[in-house]
Protein backbone atom coordinates (compact mmCIF):
# COMPACT_ATOMS: atom_id res chain seq x y z
CA UNK A 1 0.00 0.00 0.00
CA UNK A 2 1.47 3.35 -0.96
CA UNK A 3 1.76 5.78 1.59
CA UNK A 4 1.45 9.83 1.33
CA UNK A 5 4.38 11.34 1.44
CA UNK A 6 2.98 15.00 2.62
CA UNK A 7 1.76 15.85 5.78
CA UNK A 8 0.16 19.07 7.58
CA UNK A 9 -1.21 20.56 10.42
CA UNK A 10 0.96 18.97 13.03
CA UNK A 11 4.36 18.88 13.59
CA UNK A 12 6.20 17.72 10.52
CA UNK A 13 10.01 15.04 10.71
CA UNK A 14 11.72 12.71 9.18
CA UNK A 15 10.81 11.86 5.96
CA UNK A 16 8.29 15.05 5.89
CA UNK A 17 10.47 17.21 7.21
CA UNK A 18 11.60 19.91 4.16
CA UNK A 19 15.15 21.24 3.62
CA UNK A 20 16.14 23.91 6.35
CA UNK A 21 19.58 23.06 6.43
CA UNK A 22 20.90 26.58 7.11
CA UNK A 23 18.71 26.67 9.37
CA UNK A 24 19.13 23.62 11.52
CA UNK A 25 22.56 24.68 11.44
CA UNK A 26 22.55 28.19 12.76
CA UNK A 27 19.95 26.52 15.39
CA UNK A 28 22.14 24.10 16.83
CA UNK A 29 25.03 26.20 16.73
CA UNK A 30 23.50 28.62 19.11
CA UNK A 31 21.65 25.97 21.48
CA UNK A 32 24.85 24.47 21.78
CA UNK A 33 26.52 27.51 23.43
CA UNK A 34 24.95 29.91 26.23
CA UNK A 35 22.89 31.70 23.81
CA UNK A 36 19.18 32.10 23.74
CA UNK A 37 17.55 32.53 20.49
CA UNK A 38 14.20 34.60 19.14
CA UNK A 39 12.71 33.26 15.75
CA UNK A 40 9.92 35.25 14.30
CA UNK A 41 7.82 34.32 11.22
CA UNK A 42 4.17 33.85 10.47
CA UNK A 43 2.37 31.47 11.58
CA UNK A 44 2.18 27.68 10.36
CA UNK A 45 6.17 28.35 8.47
CA UNK A 46 7.46 25.34 10.62
CA UNK A 47 8.95 27.57 13.76
CA UNK A 48 7.80 24.67 15.94
CA UNK A 49 9.07 21.59 13.45
CA UNK A 50 12.91 23.47 12.70
CA UNK A 51 12.80 23.78 16.61
CA UNK A 52 11.30 19.96 17.90
CA UNK A 53 13.48 18.36 15.02
CA UNK A 54 17.13 20.52 16.53
CA UNK A 55 16.01 19.34 19.88
CA UNK A 56 15.77 15.93 18.87
CA UNK A 57 18.95 15.64 17.56
CA UNK A 58 21.05 17.12 19.94
CA UNK A 59 19.03 14.82 22.24
CA UNK A 60 18.21 17.57 25.06
CA UNK A 61 15.35 17.92 27.13
CA UNK A 62 12.91 20.89 26.96
CA UNK A 63 9.69 22.79 27.91
CA UNK A 64 7.20 23.84 25.74
CA UNK A 65 4.57 26.46 26.52
CA UNK A 66 2.39 28.31 24.09
CA UNK A 67 1.37 32.11 25.86
CA UNK A 68 -1.77 32.37 23.38
CA UNK A 69 -3.19 29.67 26.04
CA UNK A 70 -2.24 31.67 29.38
CA UNK A 71 -4.35 33.27 31.10
CA UNK A 72 -2.72 35.70 34.13
CA UNK A 73 0.63 35.29 35.59
CA UNK A 74 -0.49 32.63 38.13
CA UNK A 75 -1.18 30.56 35.31
CA UNK A 76 1.98 31.12 33.44
CA UNK A 77 3.70 30.15 36.73
CA UNK A 78 1.63 27.06 37.42
CA UNK A 79 1.21 25.68 33.36
CA UNK A 80 5.37 26.05 33.64
CA UNK A 81 6.07 23.92 36.61
CA UNK A 82 3.09 21.14 35.23
CA UNK A 83 5.31 21.21 32.66
CA UNK A 84 8.75 20.75 35.01
CA UNK A 85 6.69 17.65 36.18
CA UNK A 86 6.78 16.05 32.67
CA UNK A 87 10.67 16.27 32.34
CA UNK A 88 12.24 15.70 35.89
CA UNK A 89 10.89 12.87 38.41
CA UNK A 90 8.99 14.61 41.23
CA UNK A 91 11.21 13.53 44.24
CA UNK A 92 13.95 16.02 42.23
CA UNK A 93 11.65 18.75 42.45
CA UNK A 94 9.52 18.29 45.85
CA UNK A 95 12.51 19.78 48.36
CA UNK A 96 12.36 23.06 46.43
CA UNK A 97 9.24 23.61 45.84
CA UNK A 98 8.68 23.87 49.77
CA UNK A 99 10.91 26.29 49.57
CA UNK A 100 8.30 28.70 47.22
CA UNK A 101 7.33 31.06 48.77
CA UNK A 102 3.45 30.57 47.64
CA UNK A 103 2.83 27.06 47.75
CA UNK A 104 0.96 25.42 44.96
CA UNK A 105 -2.07 22.87 45.07
CA UNK A 106 -0.89 19.99 43.10
CA UNK A 107 -2.87 17.00 42.28
CA UNK A 108 -2.61 14.00 39.99
CA UNK A 109 -5.74 13.72 37.63
CA UNK A 110 -6.84 10.36 37.13
CA UNK A 111 -8.05 10.12 33.89
CA UNK A 112 -5.00 10.86 32.53
CA UNK A 113 -2.15 10.78 34.86
CA UNK A 114 -1.20 13.78 34.38
CA UNK A 115 -0.03 16.41 37.29
CA UNK A 116 -2.04 19.35 37.72
CA UNK A 117 -1.09 22.60 39.36
CA UNK A 118 -2.68 25.65 40.51
CA UNK A 119 -1.87 28.95 42.30
CA UNK A 120 -4.10 31.28 44.34
CA UNK A 121 -4.61 34.47 42.96
CA UNK A 122 -2.20 36.70 44.70
CA UNK A 123 -1.93 40.59 45.23
CA UNK A 124 1.49 40.00 42.82
CA UNK A 125 2.43 36.80 40.73
CA UNK A 126 5.83 37.81 39.85
CA UNK A 127 7.15 35.97 42.89
CA UNK A 128 5.45 32.69 41.77
CA UNK A 129 7.29 33.26 38.26
CA UNK A 130 10.61 33.90 40.08
CA UNK A 131 9.99 30.72 42.15
CA UNK A 132 9.06 28.63 39.12
CA UNK A 133 11.90 29.78 36.97
CA UNK A 134 14.77 29.46 39.60
CA UNK A 135 13.39 25.81 40.01
CA UNK A 136 13.84 25.22 36.49
CA UNK A 137 17.54 26.54 36.44
CA UNK A 138 18.33 24.73 39.77
CA UNK A 139 17.11 20.70 38.30
CA UNK A 140 19.00 21.72 35.00
CA UNK A 141 21.97 20.43 34.29
CA UNK A 142 24.59 22.36 33.44
CA UNK A 143 26.03 19.56 30.99
CA UNK A 144 22.68 18.39 29.03
CA UNK A 145 21.31 21.86 29.48
CA UNK A 146 17.74 21.85 29.56
CA UNK A 147 15.70 23.74 26.78
CA UNK A 148 12.32 26.66 27.21
CA UNK A 149 10.37 27.43 24.55
CA UNK A 150 7.75 30.26 24.58
CA UNK A 151 5.86 30.14 21.70
CA UNK A 152 3.72 33.30 20.61
CA UNK A 153 5.93 35.50 23.53
CA UNK A 154 4.89 38.30 21.61
CA UNK A 155 1.48 37.39 24.38
CA UNK A 156 3.54 38.36 27.50
CA UNK A 157 2.76 42.12 27.89
CA UNK A 158 -0.97 40.59 27.59
CA UNK A 159 -0.49 38.38 30.13
CA UNK A 160 0.61 40.40 33.69
CA UNK A 161 1.64 43.88 33.97
CA UNK A 162 5.34 43.82 34.49
CA UNK A 163 5.94 40.16 33.63
CA UNK A 164 8.33 41.13 31.00
CA UNK A 165 10.43 42.79 33.15
CA UNK A 166 10.19 40.07 36.21
CA UNK A 167 10.96 37.59 33.49
CA UNK A 168 14.26 39.00 32.14
CA UNK A 169 15.42 39.62 35.53
CA UNK A 170 15.44 36.66 36.55
CA UNK A 171 16.52 34.61 33.32
CA UNK A 172 19.14 36.69 32.83
CA UNK A 173 21.29 35.04 35.87
CA UNK A 174 20.08 31.12 34.63
CA UNK A 175 23.51 29.26 33.40
CA UNK A 176 21.69 26.03 32.77
CA UNK A 177 18.93 27.02 30.50
CA UNK A 178 18.52 28.12 26.84
CA UNK A 179 15.75 29.96 25.88
CA UNK A 180 14.03 30.14 22.62
CA UNK A 181 10.99 32.87 22.07
CA UNK A 182 8.91 32.36 18.65
CA UNK A 183 6.87 34.66 17.55
CA UNK A 184 4.20 35.31 14.78
CA UNK A 185 3.32 38.88 14.97
CA UNK A 186 6.76 40.56 13.54
CA UNK A 187 6.17 44.20 14.26
CA UNK A 188 5.28 43.26 18.14
CA UNK A 189 7.84 40.53 18.51
CA UNK A 190 10.64 43.38 17.22
CA UNK A 191 8.90 45.82 20.00
CA UNK A 192 10.45 43.22 22.51
CA UNK A 193 13.63 42.48 21.45
CA UNK A 194 14.54 45.06 19.01
CA UNK A 195 13.68 48.39 21.25
CA UNK A 196 15.77 49.89 23.63
CA UNK A 197 13.80 50.65 26.02
CA UNK A 198 12.28 47.12 25.99
CA UNK A 199 13.29 44.68 29.00
CA UNK A 200 14.65 41.96 26.77
CA UNK A 201 16.05 44.43 24.00
CA UNK A 202 18.96 42.06 22.44
CA UNK A 203 18.51 39.70 24.80
CA UNK A 204 19.05 36.66 21.94
CA UNK A 205 20.41 36.08 18.50
CA UNK A 206 17.28 37.19 16.22
CA UNK A 207 16.66 34.60 13.30
CA UNK A 208 13.94 35.67 10.77
CA UNK A 209 12.23 32.48 9.14
CA UNK A 210 11.52 32.82 5.73
CA UNK A 211 9.72 30.69 3.29
CA UNK A 212 11.56 27.18 1.54
CA UNK A 213 13.07 27.86 -0.97
CA UNK A 214 11.37 27.46 -4.01
CA UNK A 215 13.87 24.75 -6.25
CA UNK A 216 14.46 22.95 -2.77
CA UNK A 217 10.31 22.72 -2.25
CA UNK A 218 9.95 21.96 -6.35
CA UNK A 219 12.28 18.93 -5.67
CA UNK A 220 10.75 17.74 -2.76
CA UNK A 221 7.25 17.72 -4.11
CA UNK A 222 8.68 15.91 -7.25
CA UNK A 223 9.80 13.49 -5.09
CA UNK A 224 6.97 12.55 -3.77
CA UNK A 225 4.68 12.92 -6.53
CA UNK A 226 6.67 10.06 -8.58
CA UNK A 227 4.07 7.32 -7.11
CA UNK A 228 1.73 8.28 -8.54
CA UNK A 229 2.30 10.65 -11.96
CA UNK A 230 4.22 10.26 -14.60
CA UNK A 231 5.06 14.09 -14.64
CA UNK A 232 5.70 15.05 -11.08
CA UNK A 233 7.54 18.44 -11.71
CA UNK A 234 4.87 19.93 -13.85
CA UNK A 235 2.29 19.00 -11.22
CA UNK A 236 5.21 20.38 -8.40
CA UNK A 237 5.14 23.56 -10.23
CA UNK A 238 1.34 23.98 -10.86
CA UNK A 239 0.92 23.35 -6.55
CA UNK A 240 3.84 26.10 -5.97
CA UNK A 241 2.33 28.43 -8.80
CA UNK A 242 -0.58 28.62 -6.48
CA UNK A 243 0.50 28.27 -2.91
CA UNK A 244 4.01 30.35 -3.74
CA UNK A 245 6.09 28.15 -1.35
CA UNK A 246 3.93 28.59 1.77
CA UNK A 247 5.28 25.71 4.08
CA UNK A 248 1.91 24.61 5.61
CA UNK A 249 -0.23 25.35 2.25
CA UNK A 250 2.28 23.39 0.04
CA UNK A 251 1.83 20.41 2.28
CA UNK A 252 -1.81 20.46 2.56
CA UNK A 253 -2.33 21.21 -1.29
CA UNK A 254 0.25 18.22 -2.32
CA UNK A 255 -1.54 15.49 0.40
CA UNK A 256 -4.76 16.38 -1.55
CA UNK A 257 -3.18 15.88 -5.05
CA UNK A 258 -1.36 13.03 -4.40
CA UNK A 259 -4.35 11.84 -2.43
CA UNK A 260 -7.02 12.34 -6.20
CA UNK A 261 -3.74 11.01 -8.10
CA UNK A 262 -3.72 7.68 -6.08
CA UNK A 263 -7.26 6.89 -6.47
CA UNK A 264 -7.74 8.56 -9.94
CA UNK A 265 -5.40 8.94 -12.02
CA UNK A 266 -6.73 10.12 -15.19
CA UNK A 267 -7.38 13.70 -14.17
CA UNK A 268 -6.80 16.13 -16.84
CA UNK A 269 -6.24 18.83 -13.89
CA UNK A 270 -5.41 17.16 -10.57
CA UNK A 271 -4.28 20.58 -9.02
CA UNK A 272 -7.17 22.64 -10.07
CA UNK A 273 -8.99 20.12 -9.45
CA UNK A 274 -8.22 19.63 -5.86
CA UNK A 275 -7.95 23.12 -5.53
CA UNK A 276 -11.71 23.58 -6.13
CA UNK A 277 -12.66 20.55 -4.07
CA UNK A 278 -10.55 22.51 -0.74
CA UNK A 279 -12.24 25.98 -1.20
CA UNK A 280 -15.87 23.63 -1.01
CA UNK A 281 -15.03 22.24 1.78
CA UNK A 282 -14.17 25.38 3.52
CA UNK A 283 -16.33 27.63 2.09
CA UNK A 284 -19.01 28.41 4.96
CA UNK A 285 -15.65 28.90 6.88
CA UNK A 286 -14.70 31.35 4.69
CA UNK A 287 -17.91 32.93 4.58
CA UNK A 288 -18.08 33.06 7.91
CA UNK A 289 -14.46 34.78 8.23
CA UNK A 290 -15.54 37.31 5.43
CA UNK A 291 -18.38 38.28 7.81
CA UNK A 292 -16.11 39.36 10.24
CA UNK A 293 -13.78 42.18 7.99
CA UNK A 294 -14.53 45.97 8.32
CA UNK A 295 -15.12 46.99 4.79
CA UNK A 296 -11.90 48.87 4.66
CA UNK A 297 -10.19 45.94 4.97
CA UNK A 298 -12.63 43.49 2.28
CA UNK A 299 -11.81 46.37 -0.23
CA UNK A 300 -7.42 45.66 0.50
CA UNK A 301 -8.44 41.64 -0.02
CA UNK A 302 -10.25 42.19 -3.10
CA UNK A 303 -7.64 43.82 -4.77
CA UNK A 304 -4.95 41.20 -3.39
CA UNK A 305 -7.00 38.70 -4.66
CA UNK A 306 -7.74 39.99 -7.87
CA UNK A 307 -4.21 41.40 -8.68
CA UNK A 308 -0.37 41.34 -8.55
CA UNK A 309 -0.26 45.06 -7.36
CA UNK A 310 1.29 45.70 -4.61
CA UNK A 311 -0.91 47.14 -2.09
CA UNK A 312 0.57 50.48 -0.89
CA UNK A 313 0.79 51.67 -4.76
CA UNK A 314 -1.44 54.82 -5.58
CA UNK A 315 -2.19 52.39 -8.62
CA UNK A 316 -3.95 49.87 -6.06
CA UNK A 317 -5.57 52.52 -4.01
CA UNK A 318 -7.13 53.73 -7.20
CA UNK A 319 -8.31 50.97 -9.10
CA UNK A 320 -10.16 49.59 -5.56
CA UNK A 321 -11.01 52.30 -3.73
CA UNK A 322 -8.64 51.96 -0.66
CA UNK A 323 -8.00 55.44 -0.13
CA UNK A 324 -5.01 57.13 1.55
CA UNK A 325 -2.00 55.46 1.92
CA UNK A 326 -2.22 55.75 5.62
CA UNK A 327 -5.63 53.79 5.56
CA UNK A 328 -4.00 51.22 3.66
CA UNK A 329 -1.49 50.36 5.60
CA UNK A 330 -2.82 50.30 8.71
CA UNK A 331 -5.80 47.88 7.07
CA UNK A 332 -2.54 45.58 6.54
CA UNK A 333 -1.61 45.85 10.08
CA UNK A 334 -4.62 45.06 11.04
CA UNK A 335 -4.78 41.81 8.75
CA UNK A 336 -1.51 41.07 9.59
CA UNK A 337 -2.18 40.91 13.43
CA UNK A 338 -5.30 38.92 12.43
CA UNK A 339 -3.43 36.36 10.30
CA UNK A 340 -4.98 36.83 7.04
CA UNK A 341 -2.11 38.79 5.61
CA UNK A 342 1.59 37.75 5.89
CA UNK A 343 4.86 40.17 5.03
CA UNK A 344 7.63 38.05 3.45
CA UNK A 345 10.27 39.28 2.17
CA UNK A 346 8.81 39.53 -1.13
CA UNK A 347 6.27 42.05 0.61
CA UNK A 348 2.37 41.92 1.46
CA UNK A 349 0.44 38.93 0.22
CA UNK A 350 -2.64 36.75 1.44
CA UNK A 351 -1.46 34.04 4.43
CA UNK A 352 -3.90 31.43 3.01
CA UNK A 353 -4.03 30.79 -1.26
CA UNK A 354 -7.05 29.03 -1.26
CA UNK A 355 -9.17 31.62 0.90
CA UNK A 356 -7.68 34.43 -1.79
CA UNK A 357 -9.07 31.89 -4.64
CA UNK A 358 -12.38 31.95 -2.16
CA UNK A 359 -12.48 35.74 -2.90
CA UNK A 360 -11.38 35.96 -6.44
CA UNK A 361 -14.32 33.01 -7.29
CA UNK A 362 -16.67 35.33 -5.36
CA UNK A 363 -16.12 38.46 -6.60
CA UNK A 364 -16.00 37.11 -10.61
CA UNK A 365 -19.30 34.67 -10.42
Amino acid sequence: MKINPFKFGTIVDGPYFTNRSEEIKKVKSILLSDNHLIIISPRRFGKTSLITKVIKEIGRPFIFLDLQLITNTEDFAAQLLKRVYRVYPFEKIKQIIKGFRIIPNISINPLNNEVDISFQPVSSGLTLIEDVLNLIERVGDKKKKLIVVFDEFQEIKNIGKELDRQLRSTIQHHQNINYIFLGSQESLMRDVFEKKKSPFYHFGYLLPLNKIPRQEFLKYLSVGLESVSPKPEEIAKEILEITKSHPYYTQQLGFNVWELLNNTKKLKNPVEDTVGEIIRHHDMDYERLWNTINRTDMKVLIGMSLSEITPLSSEFSKKYFTGASSTIFSSLKRLTQNGLVIKTEYGYEIDDPFFKRWVNKRRLR
